[in-house]
């Protein structure tokens, strides 16, 4: 269906009087990369999909980093995919007696201020994450002012840190609910807890092992018995970074706790930072085509794996990762696996 679309469109574009694309049985056209183009922007002006980049680039075996394009390469624009041209080499120059003299090696590493960014992605902080197994939260709300069941901002309650704990007047903390259990949908075994963030609170009186805090912010309901952590900003920015090493893992959960997941929703992986993995690496989304061996003469043990859309990563623990889809050609699911390719 792209491919066909694709199709229509460059033929709409042609008409239109377009120099850079081209009709069906033509020469692929050329674009040279300007300053401040970005995959992007080429997806948007090509196919009239900017979220389509991520398949773009896996279809070009050449262009090896997905999150940098340089000014002056040169791109042939095919309908289904997209290709670096290689650069000539130098003609030789001719010494006395008209022989080649071989040239000086040419660097075709592009200056590192002309690199252009790709993309940066808003993240609200609603996310949450998984708490791998023995890792301790801060502390907890033991309890909330006149033992109230449901309490939010303004609302008064108390924690089991204090003083002791090197809490002081002043310190923030941010609220998390505790979920179920979350097991790896390949191996069954249990990486940790799914929490999700309910709000933030103020220490405004510290004991020597408990404290009084106010809550300052609560986009959910609050109660005794939630986790606390270190105050994190919830609004950021996250931008694409390159990867110096070849990752494979899985989605092993959806935040809403949804099996089938689509572009905007969130997913949390089974690598993190102990594997390399790091805030704004791009990973795709892939599943494997099992062959139907009835239709085949001579058996065939593996297809090529089909790519059905591209996350970013948003945060790090050191065994798991969460995730943004910011691509989905087909419905993604838990337990599909995610790759992380190396930059050359």
């Amino acid at each position: 269906m792209k491919r066909m679309l694709f199709a229509t469109l460059l033929l709409l574009m042609l008409t239109a009087g377009s120099r850079e694309v081209f009709a069906q049985g033509e020469e692929p056209a050329i674009y040279v990369i300007q300053k401040g183009d970005t995959l992007w922007g080429l997806s948007e002006r090509f196919l009239k999909d900017p979220y389509f980049w991520p398949d773009l680039w896996s279809r070009n075996q050449r262009l090896t980093n997905p999150h940098f394009i340089f000014p002056g390469q040169k791109l042939r624009i095919y309908p289904d995919r997209i290709e670096v041209v290689e650069p000539s080499p130098p003609p030789l120059p001719l010494a006395q007696g008209g022989k080649a003299v071989p040239a000086a090696p040419i660097s075709t590493t592009p200056a590192a201020e002309e690199v252009v960014q790709e993309k940066t992605y808003m993240v609200s902080g609603s996310e949450g994450f998984l708490l791998e197994n023995g890792l301790i939260p801060a502390g907890f709300i033991i309890s909330t002012n006149q033992n109230r069941q449901i309490v939010g901002e303004d609302d008064i309650v108390y924690t089991d840190f204090g003083k002791a704990h090197g809490v002081k007047v002043g310190d923030r903390f941010s609220i998390y609910k505790k979920l179920g259990a979350i097991s790896h949908p390949v191996t069954n075994v249990i990486l940790g807890y799914k929490v999700i963030p309910l709000g933030s609170l103020q220490v405004s009186e510290t004991e020597e092992k408990v404290s009084k805090a106010i809550i300052t912010k609560s986009f959910m309901e609050i109660g005794a018995g939630e986790y606390l952590m270190p105050y994190t900003e919830r609004k950021r920015e996250v931008a694409l970074k390159s990867s110096d090493k070849d990752l494979t893992g899985y989605i092993v959960e959806t935040q809403t706790g949804n099996k089938a997941i689509a572009a905007g929703d969130v997913a949390y992986l089974d690598i993190g930072r102990s594997q390399g993995i790091c805030a704004g690496n791009m990973l795709y989304v892939v599943r494997d085509v099992v062959p139907d061996q009835k239709f085949l003469e001579v058996p065939v043990d593996k297809l090529p794996s089909e790519l059905i859309g591209a996350v970013v990563i948003v945060e790090t623990g050191e065994y798991t990762s969460t995730a943004l889809v910011i691509k989905s050609i087909d419905t993604i699911y838990r337990g599909d696996r995610v790759e992380l390719k190396k930059s050359k």
